[in-house]
């Protein structure tokens, strides 16, 4: 078949251009579904604590995901300011996914364990009070709004229909874990078990 051929056929220059991008596509895509470091979760790795499933409802519902990212590039600027490079099996029971690049914020895939309790809820209350440069909104009606116990058994069960690998024990003993406890009691301890995981996988 001549160049010219298809130059002067619009309708077969577009089917081979689909069936150029659906190969190249499948070449590229379908291989991660065969890779266990995509699919598996990293060794040694346990699903959110009730508590932190909570906290982790509450970073998305407030948009925390619009100005910071938790993706941490494999680029050398990137691993100094942050720490080790995010990888896939990190993530594998996170729905929606909350990698990305936008950063009006620090990403904070690592950033567990780096600040007190207390840090974190003067941050969260009084942004300024700790960062005088942040545009971040403060967020101190947290501290007034409790958990509502009885929802939480009931998305680690949706949770563990999707494939999270909680037990019923823990699904049982989800209430109790976050009854009289805060909203900003959760985001912190979700905050907290950010990227702690990869330290036992290496």
């Amino acid at each position: 078949m001549s160049h010219e051929v298809v130059e002067k056929n619009i309708g077969l220059m577009v089917v081979l251009i689909i069936l150029v991008i659906s190969v190249a596509g499948l070449v590229q895509i379908v291989p991660l579904f065969f890779l266990t470091s995509t699919t598996q979760p990293i060794e040694g790795m346990e699903p959110r604590s009730a508590l932190e499933l909570e906290g982790r409802d509450i970073y998305v519902r407030e948009g925390c995901y619009t100005c910071h990212s938790q993706m941490i590039r494999p680029f050398r600027a990137e691993t100094e300011r942050y720490g080790h490079y995010s990888v896939a099996g990190e993530s594998v029971w996170d729905r929606p996914f909350q990698w990305g690049s936008k950063r009006t914020g620090p990403d904070l895939a690592r950033v567990g364990g780096r600040y007190s309790d207390d840090w974190h809820r003067l941050h969260l209350t009084d942004p300024r009070a700790v960062v005088p440069e942040s545009n971040m909104p403060a967020y101190a009606f947290l501290e007034r709004r409790e958990i509502k116990a009885d929802l939480t058994p009931r998305k680690m069960r949706a949770l563990q229909r999707l494939g999270d690998p909680y037990t019923d024990e823990q699904i049982e003993a989800a209430a109790d874990e976050v009854r009289d406890m805060t909203e900003m009691d959760a985001l912190i301890a979700y905050l907290q078990g950010l990227g702690t995981e990869l330290a036992h996988w290496r």
